[in-house]
């Protein structure tokens, strides 16, 4: 099996100062199956996410029996929101871990539990059948599922960071985010379709099963595909710094060491999930729900919506590492922060060319933060602390101000009668999210802090 290599050699004039002399040498085919497992599992997670955003609707129905559709979709929301508040304990547990005995590890046992979490969504008995015990239920897969991917973000990104060379991060890094959007057009796509074919009677009887029951069959071949990876570069030097014992690395080290760059971390996590979740989990509902739209005509632009930021995807994220990190970031939280109301106010239109220009400048927006948050965030910190530090500083975020988005927007809607309320929570997102990457320094271009450089070739 192929892998990477690291040369002794002196660095003429380095960007910046390294805790080693030796430059880590990457396999580009090693590189290329690492950014492939890695995105699967990403790919996986949003399958779900755009499963269960785009039949809330449905769900609601199914799990909570109400006169009120506004109370069954909050229902729904509250269910999918509570799976964030236990994704701070899956990242104090998998992201110590994955520093302790590696990343490839913990990435296999992260894909199980969260194919095991969707997959069982799909079994539940509904509400008609068993009582209150669906919605029980159904809250337990979603914690299952939440605890799991405490770990999968971070740790893929991380895993990606460590194994791509230094110049072609952010390109490598992106790729990720592709999988995010295959996933969530997947998901998306599979209800839209089923949305078409089936009848509302079929679909709140049988047929809402079927895209959370694909769920086993993904996890095998994502697992599959990560027990095939070695452990990446820089962890397998820290191991061997550490004379051959595994890194041991107290929690308080991982937070209180590091709380500059958690603050920073949790900062842009929050303008990109606030704008991520409520361009592509909240704004289908909101569609449908709150402006009567047409529901396979919203699907159907949401999706188009989707595959363009993949076409884009790439391309940004090689911008990212020849301009930087820092600029792409700044461009999108100005976008947001002046953008917002107009496009919001397009949507408000109703027509499908107007909802289409919207939904599309807003996608375009999100593309800076998808495109160079992956390799953005892991650079935020040191090789011995990066899984466990970015796990806990990216969940906190997420389950504070990303997953509540959809249940807090439409709970504010609700109160104030606001049809408005989305364009100003985005907006108030992108106004920390600026002051963060004011505050962050540039990693484009340079190696990873407590790694050595990774280049292409020698």
């Amino acid at each position: 099996m192929a892998t990477a290599t690291a040369v002794s050699q002196p660095l003429p004039k380095p960007r910046r100062a390294t805790t080693a002399r030796d430059v880590t040498v990457t396999d580009p085919a090693l590189v290329k199956r690492a950014v492939k497992a890695a995105a699967l599992g990403n790919a996986m997670e949003w399958f779900d996410f755009g499963v269960y955003s785009y039949i809330a609707v449905t769900l609601g129905k199914v799990f909570f029996p109400s006169g009120n559709p506004t109370a069954q979709l909050l229902s729904t929301f509250g269910a999918f929101a509570a799976a964030f508040l236990v994704r701070p304990l899956g990242g104090m547990v998998f992201g110590p871990l994955g520093d302790r005995v590696g990343r490839q590890k913990v990435l296999a046992l992260t894909m199980i539990m969260m194919a095991a979490g969707t997959f069982a969504i799909g079994l539940i008995p509904s509400y008609a059948s068993i009582g209150v015990g669906a919605p029980l239920l159904l809250l337990a897969a979603r914690l299952v599922q939440g605890f799991s991917t405490g770990g999968e973000y971070a740790g893929a990104s991380t895993f990606i960071a460590e194994y791509a060379p230094d110049k072609k991060r952010g390109f490598f890094g992106s790729w990720l985010e592709f999988g995010t959007l295959a996933g969530y057009i997947g998901g998306a796509g599979l209800v839209t379709l089923m949305t078409a074919l089936l009848s509302s009677h079929d679909l709140v009887a049988w047929g809402w099963r079927i895209p959370f029951l694909i769920a086993g069959p993904m996890g095998i071949i994502g697992l599959y595909l990560r027990m095939r990876l070695e452990e990446t570069p820089a962890f397998a030097a820290e191991v061997e710094k550490a004379e051959a014992a595994r890194p041991k690395v107290p929690l308080r080290e991982m937070i209180a060491g590091q709380w500059k760059a958690l603050l920073l971390c949790m900062g842009l996590v929050l303008v990109f999930n606030v704008t991520d979740y409520m361009l592509l989990s909240y704004m289908p509902s909101y569609l449908t729900s709150e402006l009567k739209y047409d529901e396979t005509h919203g699907l159907l632009v949401v999706l188009g919506v989707m595959a363009l930021m993949m076409i884009v995807q790439p391309f940004a994220g090689a911008l990212t590492d020849r301009i930087g990190r820092r600029p792409v970031i700044a461009a999108g939280c100005a976008g947001f922060l002046l953008l917002s109301v107009p496009a919001l106010l397009l949507i408000r239109q109703g027509s499908l060319l107007a909802v289409g220009l919207g939904m599309g400048a807003l996608g375009l927006l999100l593309v800076c933060f998808t495109a160079a948050m992956p390799a953005a965030l892991p650079a935020l910190f040191p090789t011995r602390v990066r899984y466990g530090s970015l796990s806990i500083g990216f969940n906190v975020s997420v389950s504070l101000f990303g997953g509540t988005t959809p249940l807090v927007v439409t709970a504010l809607i609700g109160v104030t009668g606001n049809m408005m309320m989305p364009a100003y929570y985005m907006m108030a997102a992108a106004v920390i999210g600026g002051f963060a990457v004011w505050r962050m320094s540039e990693s484009a271009g340079r190696p990873l802090p407590g790694s050595a450089p990774a280049v292409e070739r020698r």
